[in-house]
């Protein structure tokens, strides 16, 4: 789903922090809710096995910037992350291609 032409950078509040099953088959996952000036957007973020093991910790009230894709999920408006920032701190979640760092080596040329 993720589509490196619809990539886009937001700043905003967390308005909440759940683990979820986007969809039958898949593995639980982060997602969070972020508030910022113009809506209130799901961002998914990655597989919680792969986020609990990050030095960043995202929980409601903290500023953060979402760089990620713009996609519709659900019938509604979504981010899925590619780079989460805290502060100084940095999650990197996806490649530029959208491709995600927590399977461990990049896919095989085409």
């Amino acid at each position: 789903m993720y589509n490196p032409k619809t990539v886009e950078t937001i700043n905003g509040e967390v308005v909440s922090v759940t683990k979820m099953t986007p969809m039958k088959g898949m593995t639980a996952a982060l997602h969070l809710m972020l508030k910022t000036d113009k809506e209130t957007v799901s961002v998914h973020l990655g597989p919680w096995w792969y986020l609990e093991k990050q030095k960043v910790k995202l929980e409601p009230k903290d500023t953060i910037e979402v760089k990620g894709s713009r996609v519709t999920f659900n019938e509604k408006p979504a981010i899925i992350a590619a780079e989460v920032k805290k502060g100084t701190e940095v999650m990197r979640l996806r490649e530029e291609t959208g491709f995600p760092v927590w399977l461990g080596s990049k896919p095989p040329l085409e």
